[in-house]
């Protein structure tokens, strides 16, 4: 008899679960309340409006659905969301463009990796229609192979770096005098000499190359230091503009409040840093955020690790507001993910190129940040030391 009971008990929580998804859906595709008679004609004809609104009250009593007006449909809460998630997490819904995609994806052949990173990061924000961000390992025995120079004002001037792998870093420095337009092309002219050998520029006047020089050194000791003290990992972000196009972001203060989160480098590090620790998808969804951000974000995030030799060293999430196609997104970004990890695995080995991460699953707690300084790993895939002229 108790087994009876709690079969029947099962089989009505199931039910509830079936409706409250179907709510979900209907919301995600349209942005309206669902009543019961319009849940009705949508795949539940088989259930009288009735029994769904009997449902909807059950729902809405365990914090699953809740009404703007008393007469008006119903609205799923961010604890159904989560739910709905997490059911949505092993979908599998691939495109047969979407697989194209990820196919070419995994059969690009580069040494320039921070590039294919961000290059994969905005076909993913394309597909996706969300804004993506990206954590990375430190590839080593990368070198400069150019040093642009952009004048600000007569104080400062904006020095861009561009590694062989495709880093680009940039560094504010300091100028004794503002610089013409002909002097910067001079100094490039004399950082290609340094970085390459080849060309050295002619005539250069005294005042001139001890400028280039002074500044030559200013940046090369600012990138090494940067190159060498790996305390956290590099992020990779791009598509916030994306947000713009939902109806959800139109309140400013709301989307205001999910750029701040996209723009918050250490708070998505920190969810990057979660993500690869657990070794599998995560989602956060509204106040899940509170930990990393102390204002109100309406928006979710979905992430999946991905591998190099199958060992995790980075983590991919999409950003959007907090009614997006979970079941599409979760599918879309672990197939991404799967991609850029074998065509990772195949260039680290082919151009032989080493990395290392920063130490990841520490807890977000601000007093132990510090704790970070220092600790890195290294794996060493081969002995590069030969080619090239490596930093």
């Amino acid at each position: 008899m108790k087994a009876l009971q709690k079969t029947k008990k099962n089989s009505k929580k199931e039910r509830e679960t079936h409706i409250l998804f179907g709510v979900i859906d209907y919301y995600i595709s349209t942005g309206k309340p669902v009543g019961s008679n319009t849940l009705k004609e949508t795949g539940f004809e088989n259930i009288s409006s009735a029994t769904i609104r009997n449902y909807f009250a059950s729902l809405e009593e365990e914090g699953y659905l809740h009404q703007h007006h008393a007469s008006g449909g119903r609205v799923p809460t961010e604890a159904a969301f989560r739910l709905y998630a997490e059911h949505a997490s092993s979908a599998n819904m691939i495109e047969q463009h979407e697989k194209q995609l990820f196919d070419a994806l995994k059969e690009t052949e580069t040494k320039e990796i921070a590039s294919f990173l961000q290059q994969a990061a905005e076909s993913l924000s394309n597909l996706t229609e969300c804004a993506v961000f990206l954590s990375a390992p430190r590839f080593d025995h990368d070198f400069l192979v150019n040093i642009k120079l952009v004048s600000i004002d007569h104080e400062r001037a904006l020095c861009v770096m561009i590694s062989d792998f495709g880093v680009v870093k940039t560094e504010l420095i300091h100028l004794d005098k503002k610089l013409s337009a002909f002097a910067i092309k001079r100094i490039e002219e004399y950082f290609h000499w340094r970085l390459t050998g080849h060309d050295k520029p002619e005539n250069l006047e005294k005042e001139e190359e001890e400028t280039a020089q002074r500044l030559y050194n200013e940046v090369m000791v600012r990138y090494i230091i940067g190159y060498a003290h790996f305390t956290d990992e590099d992020i990779h972000r791009t598509g916030f503009s994306k947000l713009l196009a939902y109806p959800d972001f139109h309140d400013p203060k709301l989307l205001a409040n999910s750029l701040s989160l996209f723009e918050n480098a250490q708070a998505v590090r920190h969810l990057l840093r979660e993500c690869s620790s657990t070794g599998t998808a995560k989602c956060w969804i509204g106040k899940d955020f509170t930990p990393y951000t102390q204002t109100k974000t309406e928006c979710s995030v979905i992430a999946y690790p991905y591998r190099i030799n199958q060992q995790i060293v980075g983590a991919v999430g999409i950003l959007g507001p907090i009614r997006i196609p979970y079941k599409k997104l979760f599918a879309v970004v672990k197939a991404f993910t799967e991609a850029i990890s074998d065509a990772l695995t195949r260039n680290i080995y082919k151009f032989k190129i080493d990395y290392r991460q920063a130490n990841i699953g520490q807890p977000y707690l601000p007093q132990e940040e510090q704790k970070l300084l220092g600790q890195s790993q290294t794996m060493l895939i081969e002995d590069k030391s030969q080619y090239g002229r490596s930093i």
